[in-house]
């Protein structure tokens, strides 16, 4: 599977994310949560990745940056590349 910035931009992602639609209106898959990192990437994680300390920490970032009160999807305050390695540890630990 591939990350999808807005641009439409693709490179390469674990299988543990997926691609979120451009067209947010169409659902997430059941258990993945979407997220959208700093520089844009639009990803779904799966959502027993969350409890990964590192992804939970990402999470704090976001509360502190962006307040608990963010309409639409979760943005999340990295960059992509940053954001692809915590995910893939967090896949790595998870199995």
């Amino acid at each position: 599977m591939a990350w999808r910035q807005k641009n439409g931009g693709e490179s390469s992602l674990s299988p543990g994310a997926s691609p979120c639609r451009d067209n947010e209106r169409e659902k997430v898959p059941r258990g993945h949560v979407p997220m959208v990192t700093g520089c844009g990437a639009r990803v779904v994680v799966p959502v027993r990745l969350l409890r990964d300390p590192c992804i939970a920490e990402l999470l704090d970032m976001a509360a502190q940056q962006y307040g608990y009160g963010q309409p639409g999807v979760l943005r999340i305050p990295c960059d992509a590349g940053h954001f692809r390695r915590v995910v893939d540890g967090a896949l790595h630990r998870a199995d």
